[in-house]
């Protein structure tokens, strides 16, 4: 199968740097798995503030790892897999790139992507780009439940295909269904393009940012922002214009002046 995923671009050093990892130790293991999946859920924010804005650059390593690690933005699903991917395999794991159907219960689309992960004899669901979704590999075991910040999830197989579930208070939820045919960057640039341009995209339309940290996820949707405690508890809030641009830093996304007037026109 042709390579064309550019690691040989990654610079290791200013990730490590970016998730708060620098001087970590690196073996190839499943702790450094986890530990590098949790810092990079809790540094690098879930937005689709290029897609909104029509100014997405693409999925080439060396333009997300500009965005992602140099100007310390957010991306959504590709972005963040394509970095971690390339990330691990520098490191010396075993990765492979897949794709999800968001949503396997309804009519959600097959656009998700995420990773599976082998190291030290065992298989993981690595996904952290699934907005405030989770924070820790997920083993790829049938029946596995992981708890993520306060939220139980759970593999489960059939057959080919393994599906990521979330406990609720009306019972597990599927999230995604993974496959096991491996992806191209031509396959995600196809994704991407009907993700960022379709008028029936959700991500096209409006604002999207999600954050997740233990006990807490924080979404905000168009001017509408939520947060959910692990307990139970939920806030909304209805943002007024003045607003975006503080509850957008909160959110750990810092736009310059010409791309917060730039989104409040398309509010």
């Amino acid at each position: 199968m042709t390579n064309d995923w550019g690691i040989e671009r990654l610079d290791l050093a200013a990730y490590l740097n970016r998730v708060g990892r620098t001087g970590a130790q690196l073996d190839v293991s499943a702790k450094t798995l986890q530990d590098l999946h949790a810092a990079h859920v809790r540094a690098i924010p879930f937005e689709n503030v290029d897609v909104v804005l029509g100014t997405h650059a693409g999925l080439e390593l060396d333009v997300v790892q500009a965005k992602l690690v140099g100007r310390q933005r957010g991306g959504y699903c590709y972005e963040h897999a394509l970095l971690f991917a390339a990330v691990l395999d520098t490191l010396g794991f075993e990765v492979e790139r897949r794709v999800a159907r968001v949503q396997p219960h309804l009519s959600g689309p097959r656009t998700h992507m995420n990773l599976l992960v082998r190291v030290d004899g065992e298989e993981w669901l690595a996904d952290v780009g699934f907005g405030a979704g989770i924070l820790h590999p997920m083993p790829l075991e049938d029946g596995a439940v992981v708890d993520q910040g306060g939220w139980e999830h759970r593999l489960t197989q059939d057959g080919r295909t393994w599906t990521l579930s979330k406990r609720t208070p009306d019972g597990w939820v599927p999230q995604h269904a993974m496959t096991d045919e491996p992806q191209r960057l031509i396959d995600y640039e196809v994704y991407h393009h009907y993700v960022a341009t379709h008028p029936h995209s959700p991500f096209s339309r409006k604002l999207v940012v999600m954050r997740l940290a233990d006990g807490v996820s924080r979404r905000l949707v168009g001017t509408e922002l939520t947060t959910e405690y692990a307990d139970g508890r939920t806030e909304h809030r209805t943002l007024a214009a003045d607003e975006l641009g503080e509850a957008l830093a909160a959110l750990d996304v810092v736009l310059n002046d010409e791309e917060l007037d730039r989104l409040q026109l398309r509010r």
